[in-house]
């Protein structure tokens, strides 16, 4: 789950436009200091680590309240640090932060429901094709598209088509779904970079997602939202999962082209699968090694021919 932009996906400079000044140029100056690929990377693994946390509460919690929990504390933490600006929105700005942020809302609902269905590697590596197809439509150079057809290959290998009596199919259809508003969560992202300054438009959305999914979140979690323990793996999960990565990569966005982004976040399906089997005992076998490989090579590939131009 990502951001995504054309040129300036802010759209208004660097991360010191938080609204606070010195703690602002103190983050600027780390991300700075961080080449953009570096960043997207770390975005990946906060990403994955946050959904191996979320699998764990699954046994305490449905995945639906997880991603009440999960949007919920990303929405306080990311309002307080660049709170949303509503005076002098037109009602076209509106409609773009609105649908910013319910596409956000199913994305993660969708995804979370197929990650309790699914292993990470394979529910991460179907939900791909989203970006993935977005990657292949913005690509202007044949290279481009050698390299991301690796990182297809890479994910068709992740995946255990062949194996489908151990595969819940309902599992593989929330992660299409959440493919799909993956994709349209790339180019909304854009819209909203270019019309919220700073990174309030991440902040708006992430508002409306804790809105739209509280009614099913709040029902199916009950009182067992109120418990401490959970409150806090929750807050963390938010941290991991939304306002560490998401300002990772929005501010990698200002630094690369965008279809180098999209093959970048190739190594999403690989780390997935080595989180879990670090963090879950999920297993890699022969087959989904040969994946990793493949989407690393897609990886470094991508980012040195660009290089080079």
């Amino acid at each position: 789950m990502t951001a995504f932009a054309l040129d300036d996906p802010i759209g208004r400079g660097p991360i010191g436009r938080w609204g606070l000044s010195r703690q602002g140029s103190l983050l600027r100056a780390a991300a700075d200091s961080i080449p953009p690929s570096g960043l997207v990377l770390l975005g990946i693994f906060s990403v994955q680590l946050g959904a191996a946390f979320a699998k764990e509460l699954f046994a305490s919690l449905p995945p639906s309240a997880v991603v009440f929990l999960r949007i919920a504390a990303g929405a306080l933490i990311m309002g307080a640090i660049a709170r949303p600006k509503l005076k002098g929105l037109g009602w076209r700005d509106w409609a773009v932060g609105v649908g910013f942020g319910l596409t956000l809302a199913v994305m993660n609902l969708t995804f979370y429901e197929a990650l309790a269905r699914l292993p990470m590697g394979i529910a991460v590596a179907v939900e791909f094709l989203g970006p993935l197809g977005v990657a292949v439509a913005a690509s202007r150079r044949r290279i481009d598209l050698l390299w991301v057809g690796l990182a297809g290959l890479g994910v068709v290998l992740l995946a255990p088509w062949g194996e489908s009596a151990s595969v819940s199919w309902i599992g593989i259809g929330f992660a299409l779904v959440a493919g799909a508003c993956w994709a349209a969560y790339i180019l909304l992202s854009a819209a909203a970079g270019r019309r919220f300054p700073g990174t309030s438009g991440l902040s708006f959305a992430m508002i409306v997602s804790a809105v739209a999914i509280a009614p099913i979140g709040v029902t199916t979690g009950g009182a067992d939202l109120l418990q401490p323990e959970l409150l806090l793996i929750g807050l963390g999960v938010g941290l991991l999962s939304s306002v560490i990565p998401y300002s990772l990569e929005l501010q990698a966005l200002r630094r690369m082209p965008k279809h180098v982004f999209g093959i970048l976040m190739s190594m999403e399906p690989a780390a997935a699968a080595l989180i879990g089997v670090l963090l879950l005992g999920e297993i890699l076998h022969a087959q989904q090694w040969a994946a990793v490989i493949c989407i690393v090579a897609a990886s470094l590939g991508s980012t040195r021919v660009r290089k080079r131009s």
